[in-house]
């Protein structure tokens, strides 16, 4: 191992905090200053220059909005500087040598894979493959896995038993690779990693999260933990995640921006945040003994959605760390850190459903958190704006109209309320200035993908994309897909904001991956969206045609809401883009080992099973007795005389005869399930348990 270099972290510490405050006083001085200017123009643009109340509103919101997107671009416009000049000489990475991390001895990791409810092979075939690239740098033996489930489904829960043991046996991994499943499902995924530290974190120095789409390959594990040991006071790093195994029009599109654009992004987000970045769940390795020193998580106590337990618990954790004085880096250098999308924009929006809820409760934190550090606040901001501009953008939107109404329909008000003085004040109207400011507004959105091909070409990975022309035919193809989507996500958004802050119940589900949208889904679904888009341009039409001509970039896309997200849902159209070379990232193109594992493991697919994961816990013999180790053995003679009725009446009739959560106290206990498999066995031939015995094709005696 090499000897720890000189300077001190406290030493280091102060400088990066001085430059990361030279360069957020150079990002506020651009992005107020751009506002500024915007917002002047805005002012003149408006026919009372804001001597109404409603001209007011829409000045107002026009700040925040432009703000938001301006933090945006001259992130990218950083990040695009940086990697033009070298790269960012602060960050991690480029203050260790490769060689000095090469000789750093490994320390104890835990990789942490939490479940809730999902497709089981599929899932444990990718933390499989991250166990045999790590087996393969020979650096096994300084890592465990462990599994730790949330699944509440027993259908689920068994098959996740079964395969996590027949994972092992492959493998040869009995003693490295851990499952547990919690029965008391307490404080969503936080509480199952705070169960799962409980009992097991004093055994590890690190802890890398992984989610249950994530691959992270050996090499890039391994150097975390290295940067981790030569950076004692480094909390958290987290890895800027790539999207992979895209299949999917939507997908594919989400990918490939994904891909393109998160190099500058994350390069100027990783640049302003420096030590004081967010933590994003997964993909990302912490030091464990400050994690669990300083970051539990406390029942919200406010009112509605601002009480009980915090859904999005990654941005407070960070807060938290930063807190206890630990740093929280995101290193982007740290490639082969992959992630999925949904396969749909149905999909996207029900998980934004959830997200949406988790980050509007930062809120609270935002006002109320005691002793946070400004960067992180400012973080937990940026997580709120990600859901809260949707409704922003609708309530401009509405306040435009009602300006539009009063200007077309109503009497000119030469002295609107607001206005004092003894001179009229005369609308006055400046459509260059209009366009003008449009133009520079849609230049801060669309800027940074053009930056992001120049980048392309000046690192040479053009080819990665499919070369020139077809990388930019694929950033234009992106556009027009953003374009069609964003008002699409606005109405979806304004609608789970309204609901978290009326704090409508939800319930949390697994992530479908797999299917398509259908024609009757996505009427239902987008039906309300397209009668605003419709209904709002019809009456723009009968109002003004000028008028009618601004709505049609978000009233059109909301009338084509259905065909739209069936068409993007279309594997075959992701395929054929695919084909033509277009929409591909770098990593489609070069092997990467993990990602080759992953594939290979998830294309053996088992036949269809004739029986259920319940039914096969109960009739087969070698599955029988693992989840008879794995069930409990403390029976209070309450509990039994509760579970003897369940046990024959599952007997008698079959699985659908108990509830779910009837069937799972069932099979977590040890003496009802032994009970169930010998009555199952003894059962007749016409019965429901003997009709499975023969559907196997064969009568295994009983074991």
């Amino acid at each position: 191992m090499t000897e720890v270099v000189n300077e001190t972290p406290g030493d280091r510490s102060g400088t990066w905090r001085r430059t990361a405050t030279v360069r957020r006083f150079f990002l506020t001085l651009f992005v107020v200053g751009q506002t500024v200017v915007a917002s002047y123009f805005l002012l003149w643009i408006l026919p009372y220059h804001g001597g109404t109340w409603v001209e007011l509103g829409l000045l107002a919101l026009f700040i925040l909005l432009y703000m938001w997107i301006a933090v945006g671009f001259w992130t990218a416009v950083f990040g695009f500087v940086l990697r033009l000049t070298g790269g960012d000489r602060h960050s991690l990475l480029k203050r260790h040598p490769e060689s000095e991390l090469e000789n750093t001895a490994l320390a104890k990791t835990a990789i942490v894979m939490p479940i809730y409810h999902e497709p089981v092979q599929w899932t444990l075939s990718g933390l499989k493959a991250v166990y045999q690239d790590i087996e393969r740098t020979g650096h096994l033996d300084r890592f465990e896995f462990h599994i730790i489930s949330d699944s509440r489904d027993p259908n689920v829960w068994l098959q996740e038993q079964a395969e996590w043991h027949r994972l092992c046996e492959e493998l040869g991994a009995e003693g490295r690779l851990f499952y547990r499943r919690r029965r008391v499902n307490l404080n969503f995924k936080s509480g199952n990693v705070a169960d799962f530290l409980r009992r097991w974190g004093r055994r590890y120095r690190y802890m890398v999260v992984l989610d249950a789409d994530s691959l992270l390959s050996a090499g890039t594990i391994v150097k975390m933990v290295q940067l981790m040991e030569r950076e004692p006071n480094v909390g958290i790093l987290q890895t800027a995640p790539t999207i992979i195994n895209g299949e999917s029009l939507f997908a594919r599109v989400q990918q490939f921006a994904n891909r393109l654009y998160s190099s500058l992004f994350a390069t100027g987000l990783a640049a302003i945040q420096m030590g004081d970045a967010a933590f994003w769940g997964h993909n990302a390795i912490l030091r464990v003994e400050p994690f669990m020193a300083h970051c539990g998580l406390r029942k919200l106590r406010g009112f509605g959605l601002f009480r009980g337990p915090i859904m999005s618990h990654d941005f407070v954790e960070a807060a938290y760390m930063g807190r206890a004085g630990y740093e929280v880096w995101l290193e982007p250098e740290l490639g082969n850190s992959f992630e999925e999308s949904p396969p749909t924009i149905s999909d996207e929006l029900s998980r934004d459903n959830r997200w949406s809820r988790g980050n509007l409760q930062h809120l609270w934190i935002l006002l109320f958190g005691r002793k946070l550090r400004l960067a992180h606040r400012m973080a937990l901001l940026n997580g709120i704006m990600a859901y809260l501009a949707s409704p922003l953008w609708l309530a401009f939107l509405i306040l435009t109209t009602v300006e539009a109404v009063q200007m077309t329909v109503a009497s000119i008000n030469y002295f609107p309320e607001g206005h004092q003085g003894l001179f009229p004040l005369w609308p006055e109207w400046r459509p260059e200035w209009a366009i003008g400011l449009a133009l520079s507004t849609l230049s801060l959105l669309f800027l940074p993908k053009f930056l992001a091909i120049f980048d392309a070409v000046i690192h040479g990975f053009v080819r990665g994309f499919g070369g020139v022309w077809r990388l930019f035919l694929s950033v234009l193809l992106e556009i027009v897909v953003s374009v069609l989507l964003a008002p699409v996500r606005m109405m979806a958004h304004s609608r789970y904001v309204l609901g978290a802050l009326l704090n409508v119940s939800l319930s949390w589900a697994g992530q479908n991956r797999t299917e398509e949208t259908t024609w009757r889904d996505a009427f239902l679904t987008q039906f309300p969206g397209m009668l605003v888009g419709a209904g709002w341009s019809a009456f723009a039409w009968s109002l003004d045609p000028m008028f009618f001509l601004w709505s049609l970039p978000v009233a059109v896309p909301l009338v084509l809401a259905a065909p739209t997200s069936v068409v993007l849902s279309r594997v075959g159209l992701g395929r054929a883009f695919r084909k033509k070379g277009l929409l591909v990232i770098p990593e489609e193109l070069t092997p990467v080992a993990v990602l080759n594992d992953a594939r290979r493991a998830r294309a053996v697919t088992d036949e269809v099973p004739v029986i259920t994961a319940v039914e096969a816990a109960v009739i087969r013999p070698r599955l029988n007795q693992l989840h008879l180790a794995l069930a409990r053995t403390d029976r209070h003679p309450r509990r039994a005389a509760l579970l003897a009725p369940l046990v024959q009446r599952l007997a008698d009739k079959g699985p659908d005869s108990l509830s779910r959560s009837e069937l799972s106290q069932v099979f977590c206990d040890r003496t009802a399930l032994a009970e169930l498999h010998r009555l199952a066995w003894r059962s007749a031939p016409d019965s429901f348990w003997g009709r499975r015995i023969a559907s196997l094709g064969k009568t295994e005696p009983d074991e």
